[in-house]
């Protein structure tokens, strides 16, 4: 070689590593396939699954698997492959009882694997710490990991897929993991359903809409078909307590009775009865339907609002645990956020109650409630495919401090620029 080729020989090199890199890049752009087992900690059991991908699984057992093949004439083989290399043990040294339900294929991360359902039972009925020991796979694939996540455990506040935790990993040199099953408390889990509670109402806008467009008219009186001032402070406060009150009574009531089981109703009508229900009491707050209307509205649109409730606590898979303990603390997170509520806002409202600038702000409040509970009403019931108001109603919802604020400078302003509103004046 001459001298100019020995010089532009690292080039070269360095250029063939790059594009052998480049050509290479597709293939390794696909992550190797996992295995996983989920793992829901309940009192008297552990449940969840096993998932393991179809690929490596065909290696670790020597056959060329698919779909088919381990739901068909693989079956009764891969079920007894898998049973043999799970196993639990409890901290005495007394082997717990683990079996497989019946397997399925699904796509995971756009692979196909082969899942079981899982069920680890103590002798005695009770689950504490276990040691869960796991080969599947990782016993001939020395590369393969398994990943072990805990998606339900109410005792540590492990209720829903944002808080599910990896316990860690089995891989050929670690095939036995410690599952924490007797940490935590009772205590935890009620604090985290309580936030849960905190949570939905927070993020709700057509429960937050509610519960405004029932205590807009609250500190007024119905008298001869429009609202006037109440008498004093006392009695506007008096009405805003009857009317949470009465809320809280209704949705308690279904939200147990759902939650238990005893009535069920599908989603679509009663989330449209929700949206009906805010149009119902907008109407109120621009005219009384009735007298005390809005105390009659709170307890019975409650009752359709409670179910709502029931069925996120279901969704989440929250009844899995200790219901009453759930129920309790979810009630009380919604109950929370609902007092929030009103300490924000029912000052001002009653500052403002007793001004002439309240007629045009109740019915101007009114108004936007009745525009998107139509809106809601309509997607609903699946007559409209989009909600206009989307965007407004999650400022909104995102941002509370800035709408309690704006009100409270309604109310310094009006009650600083104008003499109280003579009570027997009606409100138009």
């Amino acid at each position: 070689m001459t001298k100019a080729t020995y010089r532009l020989l690292p080039a070269l090199l360095l250029a063939a590593f790059f594009l052998t890199g480049l050509l290479a890049s597709p293939a390794g752009a696909h992550p190797v396939s996992t295995s996983a087992v989920l793992l829901d900690i309940g009192e008297d059991r552990g449940d969840g699954e096993v998932q393991l991908p179809l690929d490596r699984l065909s290696i670790a057992v020597g056959r060329d698997l698919t779909g088919a093949r381990v739901l068909g004439a693989d079956r009764a083989f891969m079920k007894s492959y898998t049973a043999q290399h799970i196993s639990a043990v409890g901290k005495d040294g007394e082997p717990w009882t683990v079996s497989l339900g019946t397997g399925t294929v699904r796509s995971v991360d756009s692979t196909p694997h082969l899942v079981y359902p899982l069920e680890i039972r103590p002798p005695d009925g009770e689950v504490t710490a276990f040691d869960l020991r796991y080969d599947v796979i990782v016993e001939e694939l020395l590369t393969h990991k398994v990943i072990v996540t805990v998606r339900y455990d109410f005792d540590r506040g492990i209720l829903k897929t944002d808080d599910a935790e990896t316990l860690g990993i089995f891989d050929h040199a670690a095939k036995t993991l410690t599952v924490p099953a007797d940490e935590g408390s009772w205590l935890r889990g009620f604090a985290t359903t309580a936030g849960l509670g905190i949570e939905h109402i927070g993020e709700g806008a057509d429960h937050l809409l509610f519960l405004l467009m029932l205590l807009i008219p609250a500190p007024l009186v119905a008298t001869g078909g429009s609202w006037r001032a109440a008498a004093s402070r006392r009695r506007a406060i008096m009405r805003v307590v009857h009317v949470v009150s009465a809320f809280a009574v209704g949705h308690s009531l279904t939200l147990a009775l759902a939650a238990t089981g005893v009535i069920d109703l599908p989603a679509r009508p009663v989330e449209t009865l929700i949206a009906l229900s805010i149009a119902v009491s907008a109407i109120h707050a621009i005219r009384p339907l009735v007298a005390h209307g809005e105390v009659v509205i709170a307890t019975g649109f409650g009752l359709i609002h409670g179910l709502a409730f029931a069925s996120l606590i279901t969704d989440l898979g929250l009844d899995r645990g200790s219901l009453l303990t759930t129920l309790l603390g979810f009630n009380l997170g919604i109950e929370l956020t609902q007092l929030l509520v009103v300490a924000l806002l029912m000052p001002s409202l009653l500052v403002l109650a007793r001004t002439r600038f309240y007629p045009a702000l109740r019915i101007t409040v009114a108004v936007v409630g009745l525009l998107f509970s139509s809106s809601w009403m309509l997607e609903r019931a699946a007559l409209t495919s989009i909600d206009p108001f989307e965007g407004v109603q999650a400022w909104l919802v995102g941002h509370p401090l800035w709408v309690a604020v704006t009100v409270a400078g309604l109310a310094a302003a009006a009650h600083g620029s104008t003499t109280r509103t003579p009570r027997t004046a009606p409100e138009r």
